[in-house]
């Protein structure tokens, strides 16, 4: 009985998922939409609006770069998620060496704690409007917001890091719960955005003069900023990289019972990443045109369009997106100390979460910040991808690390830290938008890991791997 309930409590971090913890579809449908229908579109959303990018490209772009980021996950992650059942970072320990995956962890954990920070301030921004406390962005990239401010991120961020500890089942239960309920809210901010624009038929949306008029406004006090069509689709695409090309979430879909799970991701983009992002875009336009104010404060923004039920929205969004967030990282720190728990591994990442949380500027720069860490972690899903597929078939070893015995496979190091370097300096040192970096980074270093595995892997036993 003691064996079956700790079975039960197990989130398999370093086995096989058994047939017996498998979840049906259903789960994934909800987690998705719940992770995606996001506090964090609030901010995307105005941001595509203040970098300048029309409408017109805004909705074809985005149905496209999200239709491509729904087809990565079906078919690059769930295959391999489904036929292994591992964690990221227990393939990538088996592949690239113990040592060199702790490296990765580090890294890994503290970009998904940043980009969890940026929910947290998303919803401890909503939680301070009916108590009068503001949610003010310092112009330092690590300027505190003021005390008030900074202890309401704190208790938001206490909140999800308990329900993220719990473990998968229940991240997954509360999304179920909270999605169907934020999506309809996102489509009323919409909508209640256009009626007081005053744009309620089709030719004032198609022409979306008050759009144009609003990016005017903005551009009038920030200078003039040009968001292209081939941005916004590879933004689309590319600001879950990490979750897809660097193949994060074989995490999740260990547990699925099907491939077909692997769609799941479509109601996160469409509802969430496509609609949403819109929605919260008109928001800003509408606040624009009421009150010539172009803060793109998402609790306030809510707040003037739906009152009590944006709020509410802002607030469960944010948790619905930093939860599996925080999971994900609390994977990656137990993955550093192997017989650590979980559930401590998680409250830790939980807390470096709401450190960054306190600083309200780096929610601010959510545009550029998903592509560079996509970029950074997204080419050791190649890494993954060649092993799974090419090594066998071309005489090479698979989980080479594991078979060798070795604490770091050189192959994947150089791999990884080529390609991300030059990505890094294109972003830096010569200004080109970060999400464009993420596949030819990809690319580079699923090329590289095959080459040079060819000429350091040495021969092993093949009873070497479990």
């Amino acid at each position: 009985m003691a064996e079956e309930e700790s079975q039960q409590k197990s989130e398999y971090e370093r086995e096989p998922v058994p047939k017996s913890a498998l979840l049906g579809a259903g789960k994934f449908w909800g987690m998705y939409a719940g992770e995606h229908t996001a506090g964090t579109e609030f901010m995307i959303g105005p941001l595509f609006l203040a970098a300048g990018a029309s409408l017109q490209d805004l909705v074809l772009g985005l149905l496209l770069g999200n239709a491509l980021a729904v087809l990565t996950w079906r078919y690059l992650v769930t295959p391999i998620a489904v036929a292994k059942r591992l964690t990221l970072y227990y393939q990538l320990e088996r592949i690239a060496g113990g040592s060199l995956v702790k490296l990765y962890n580090v890294v890994n954990g503290i970009l998904f704690c940043f980009l969890a920070g940026a929910m947290v301030t998303v919803s401890a921004s909503a939680v301070g409007i009916p108590f009068g406390i503001l949610y003010e962005v310092p112009d330092a990239t690590f300027g505190l917001g003021a005390p008030s401010f900074t202890g309401l991120v704190i208790l938001v961020g206490v909140v999800i890091a308990v329900v993220a500890a719990a473990g998968y089942e229940t991240v997954a239960r509360v999304a179920n719960v909270a999605a169907p309920w934020m999506i309809c809210i996102f489509a009323a901010c919409g909508i209640v955005s256009l009626a007081q624009m005053e744009a309620t038929s089709f030719a004032a949306i198609s022409e979306g003069k008050f759009w144009s008029d609003a990016i005017a406004f903005v551009q009038d006090k920030e200078g003039v900023k040009e968001f292209s069509f081939w941005q916004i689709v590879v933004f689309a695409w590319l600001c879950n990289g990490a979750m897809h090309f660097g193949m994060s979430d074989l995490s999740i879909f260990r547990f699925a019972r099907r491939s077909s799970s692997g769609w799941a991701p479509s109601i996160g983009m469409f509802l969430g990443h496509y609609m949403a992002w819109i929605a919260a875009g008109l928001l800003l336009a509408t606040q624009i045109k009421l009150s010539q104010d172009h803060t793109a404060n998402p609790g306030a923004l809510a707040w003037g369009t739906l009152g009590w039920a944006g709020i509410i929205c802002v607030v469960i969004a944010g948790w619905t997106t930093a939860n599996p967030t925080i999971y994900r990282a609390g994977l990656a720190f137990q993955g550093i100390v192997p017989r650590s728990s979980r559930t401590v591994m998680t409250l830790v990442a939980g807390a470096v979460a709401t450190l960054a949380g306190a600083f309200p500027n780096l929610s601010d720069q959510l545009l550029g910040f998903v592509g560079t860490y996509g970029t950074i972690l997204g080419p050791m899903g190649a890494v993954i991808f060649v092993d799974y597929y090419l090594m066998k078939k071309l005489n090479l070893n698979d989980e080479y690390a594991l078979r060798a015995g070795a604490s770091v496979n050189v192959a994947v190091l150089v791999a990884w830290v080529l390609p991300v370097a030059v990505g890094l300096y294109l972003i830096f040192g010569q200004g080109i938008f970060a999400a464009y970096a993420v596949i030819p980074a990809w690319l580079a270093c699923g090329a590289i890991y095959l080459l040079l595995s060819r000429v350091t892997q040495r021969p092993v036993a093949d009873s070497a791997a479990v």
